[in-house]
């Protein structure tokens, strides 16, 4: 265990396998065997556009795996222990992370993207970083943890979703994961709204109780009319475009609840009709930043926990793949002409047992 392989981004649009010196281990950290690694949206900017805080880099945000070691101020984990990734590091010293908001820490690190992440065979991370997993979730579903943590997290901020008529915009791997939370926390019904058919077929496979393509104008004047009256309303938008954020205005019931995760990355204007109806329907805009709460990492990763050992959470079919290494920077390198079909998994070859 003297050398320890990265899949890294080198440079700009250049991912390559390179060994490393294993991690020299602080004494409040953990070193963890990857087994999984899944790749985010948020990553491909990071490989392809520059998007990086540095170069080279190893990724990784959404991975589990093993404890071999912990260092001499670690208490909580032993080796072998399974484990997932809370990849968000608080200061816990500003203001927010004394009041327990640590999604909105001032001075944070970050797993992955401020520090090198779990696209490696090895990795330390500290140890308030680890989430233990028990016997009844599997490593894969482990390294599904950080994206379903992030449509829980809206729905933890209105205490819960029971009997509300939850409305999901953008049906990719995290609005998949939340139509089955939503239905799994008794939702009274959910709703997944997308572009694209496929996706929204799966939607249904995974129990979303109506589906509409928004390009289908037949479709979207249906719902409309339908979400217009419906009360104890709450829409998640996910797919972060300014087109989205308009539609979740325009479909919006009376004193609906509009939760927004999606990030937009350019300006736009809205006019002032548009703004009118936040009035007119008394709408609540809330922001969702991030997947923490108190006591840290939070109320959505035992949630989470729950789901995954109740067998509540499929994600066998948001899978675009399993690769080891050398498969995986093939795959990855081809995604500005073959997007993801799902959640690309990053694996060493080990067996989930």
């Amino acid at each position: 265990m003297n050398m320890n392989h990265h899949v890294e981004v080198v440079e700009n649009q250049v991912l390559q396998l390179t060994a490393y010196d294993m991690p020299e281990l602080g004494a409040d950290e953990v070193l963890v065997e990857v087994y999984y690694s899944g790749l985010c949206g948020s990553d491909v900017p990071r490989v392809f556009d520059k998007g990086a805080h540095f170069y080279p880099i190893t990724l990784g945000h959404e991975f589990s795996g093993k404890v071999v070691a912990v260092g001499q101020d670690v208490e909580k984990y032993t080796q072998g222990d399974s484990v997932c990734c809370a990849p968000l590091v608080p200061c816990q010293e500003c203001d927010v992370c004394e009041q327990g908001l640590y999604s909105l820490c001032k001075h944070y690190s970050f797993v992955g993207s401020r520090r090198q992440g779990g696209n490696a065979h090895y990795v330390a991370i500290p140890q308030k970083c680890c989430f233990k997993l028990p016997n009844t979730v599997s490593l894969v579903e482990g390294a599904f943890f950080e994206p379903i943590t992030v449509g829980l997290h809206p729905i933890v901020m209105a205490g819960g979703c029971k009997d509300k008529h939850v409305v999901i915009i953008g049906a990719g791997t995290i609005g998949l994961l939340t139509l089955q939370v939503a239905k799994a926390l008794g939702a009274a019904s959910v709703t997944t709204i997308d572009i694209c058919d496929d996706k929204l077929e799966t939607a249904r496979q995974l129990g979303s109780d109506r589906t509409v393509n928004s390009l289908d104008s037949e479709q979207m004047a249906e719902f409309s009319e339908l979400s217009s009256s419906t009360k104890n309303q709450m829409i998640i938008e996910l797919a972060g475009v300014p087109e989205t954020f308009m539609l979740s205005l325009n479909i919006a019931g009376p004193r609906a609840s509009i939760y927004l995760v999606g990030t937009i990355h350019k300006d736009f204007n809205i006019a002032y009709k548009d703004y009118e109806k936040v009035l007119r329907k008394e709408l609540s805009i809330v922001g969702s930043w991030m997947n923490y709460s108190y006591p840290y990492p939070g109320e959505e990763w035992d949630i989470a926990c729950q789901l995954f050992s109740e067998g509540k959470i499929n994600t066998k079919v948001l899978l675009d793949g399993i690769y080891e290494p050398d498969m995986y920077i093939t795959r990855v390198s081809q995604l500005p002409t073959q997007p993801m079909s799902g959640k690309i998994l990053l694996s060493w070859g080990q067996e989930d047992e």
